[in-house]
């Protein structure tokens, strides 16, 4: 029995966006963050996914290109779409 991976994906991707819907709202302990390297997508992450050294590496890469001027208002990730989407299932499965 194997676990179908795209599905997985899948699935992470819709929570994610449903939980950044509403472009001003973002629950409590959570962060809006934008994902991409061309075409930006908003996402909200639990603020506990901060701390972790994979996401930290994100944020690094994030300070090396953008500095403290974010171009979308916002916690800009300049990482492709679906390696952050691999980043957060993992991080939620843990």
């Amino acid at each position: 029995m194997g676990i179908r991976l795209p599905s997985v994906i899948h699935h992470a991707k819709q929570v994610l966006k449903l939980q950044s819907r509403n472009q001003t709202d973002v629950p409590k302990g959570h962060i809006a963050v934008y994902v991409g390297e061309i075409h930006k997508t908003r996402f909200v992450v639990p603020i506990s996914y901060l701390n972790h050294p994979s996401f930290l590496d994100l944020l690094n890469r994030a300070e090396e290109e953008f500095g403290f001027n974010h171009p979308m208002g916002g916690l800009t990730i300049p990482c492709d779409e679906d390696a952050f989407l691999d980043l957060t299932s993992r991080l939620h499965s843990s």
